[in-house]
């Protein structure tokens, strides 16, 4: 009787487990859209620079895959990631070519450049952009 009762409870212990872990997995993941809301370095006020549009970026984890939307131009690439280190510069990043007032699409895909790697907060809603120790950039997580 000791032996089923410890096996019960040690199958119980090894599910619980096993779902924190696929939770945990969901809430820090780079997957899917993310909208812009703060960038650094710009002399220009944020809704000055993005006044129409918020930059947008799209993480494929299944193709290992990068896109989305730089406020006025669409952008894509490979995924270069390593644990916690993200590689914008070496993704071979692809843009259209409309013509864009302003500078904000080029101050967004500069910055891209210099990130090197990201950090996911507050339960998977907000992800940052790292150079070094700096946050450069940070998004929320779309619905």
């Amino acid at each position: 009787m000791k032996k089923l009762s410890l096996l019960v409870v040690f199958i119980c212990m090894v599910l619980v487990s096993c779902n924190t872990t696929k939770t945990a997995s969901k809430t820090t993941s780079l997957e899917g859209t993310w909208v812009l809301n703060y960038i650094t370095g710009s002399k220009i006020a944020f809704d000055g620079l993005y006044p129409g549009k918020k930059p947008t970026i799209i993480f494929d984890l299944a193709t290992n895959k990068v896109g989305g939307n730089n406020s006025c131009n669409q952008y894509s690439g490979a995924l270069l990631v390593d644990g916690k280190k993200i590689n914008f510069k070496d993704a071979k990043m692809v843009t259209t070519m409309m013509a864009c007032q302003g500078n904000g699409d080029t101050a967004y895909m500069s910055m891209l450049d210099k990130i090197d790697s990201y950090v996911i907060k507050e339960n998977g809603k907000t992800l940052s952009f790292m150079m070094g120790d700096v946050e450069m950039m940070r998004f929320t997580h779309e619905m």
